[in-house]
């Protein structure tokens, strides 16, 4: 296995801002170089040890998607790929730095609006319906529980926040103050297409795609396109259908492992207070995050 990467070190290109996994390096005026590094962030802190293969395999997943909802799939949505190769807007000895693990794509503006679609009432949604029967503004009804399959899929979109800062849960009438009605329709309306196009097909290989979020952006022209990630296990939450029961969040196939773990955590014989620095992470509880990804894709991809 190659060796693990926490942060991108590359010369030829410009540097525009490193994320909680992604450093974006500017190609010219129009493209971006988005390197995906092995950090892991959990409760939104970085922690100091990478998990071997993580970008990579999020670069692959991502790329599936992107196959499948591209101009050559579904075609739902005009996507941020430009075709061209990462390797080829680097130095000779950057290529191993992004090889694997990078996307060269267009840049484009992006909205301030992270577009989450739930199937499943889990995590904050599963709390925000405990203490007020709805999840951002969207009344569901009685009875439900933690897990619970939802009768057709919600749109409850996150205001983005600034590295190290918590997104905050938002109403869709929220969105359409800030970006204004007509884009903010379309980008709910293409977020639970895209979400139940994925989340069928996820469910033949046997995972449940339980809530996920997009992100979107505007090139020179006003075209809405989808950029970032998608349907990796950072920006998702899958399940394994065999493990699945109504009342208790499944074992997830990404970093919930390491979160059960900092919850645990103690640093000065107190619990972990969840702002940096993060305590260090076991080299066993790494693997075993690792595990996980690399168990999603060959499902995903078999």
């Amino acid at each position: 296995m190659a060796i693990p990467l926490h942060t991108s070190t590359l010369h030829s290109l410009p540097l525009l801002a490193r994320g909680k996994v992604r450093d974006n390096y500017a190609v010219g005026s129009d493209r971006i170089l988005m390197v995906a590094s092995d950090r892991l962030s959990a409760f939104d802190v970085i922690m100091g040890e990478p998990i071997p293969g993580k970008g990579a395999l999020l670069t692959q997943m991502a790329l599936f998607w992107f196959d499948k909802f591209g101009p050559q799939g579904l075609n739902l949505c005009p996507i941020h790929l430009t075709g061209d190769a990462p390797e080829s807007v680097v130095a000779p000895d950057e290529v191993a730095q992004v090889q694997g693990r990078s996307m060269l794509v267009k840049r484009l503006k992006p909205l301030p609006v992270e577009a989450v679609v739930r199937g499943y009432l889990a995590g904050s949604g599963w709390k925000e319906y405990q203490a007020h029967g709805m999840v951002c503004g969207v009344a569901l009804p009685p009875g439900l529980r933690n897990a619970s399959r939802l009768s057709a899929p919600i749109y409850t979109p996150a205001a983005k926040a600034a590295v190290g800062e918590h997104d905050e849960n938002i109403t869709f009438d929220q969105t359409v103050d800030m970006i204004g009605l007509d884009l903010a329709t379309r980008i709910r309306d293409i977020s639970i297409a895209l979400y139940e196009a994925a989340a069928a097909f996820a469910l033949t290989k046997g995972i449940i795609i339980a809530d996920t979020k997009f992100e979107f952006g505007l090139d020179a022209a006003g075209t809405l396109t989808l950029m970032d990630e998608v349907l990796t296990p950072d920006s998702s939450r899958y399940w394994p259908l065999e493990s699945y029961a109504e009342g208790s969040n499944p074992p997830s196939y990404d970093k919930q492992f390491v979160r059960d773990w900092l919850e645990a955590a103690q640093v000065d014989g107190k619990a972990w207070s969840k702002t940096p620095p993060a305590p260090r992470v076991p080299d066993a509880v790494i693997a075993q995050t690792a595990a996980k990804y690399q168990e999603a894709l060959q499902r995903l991809t078999a």
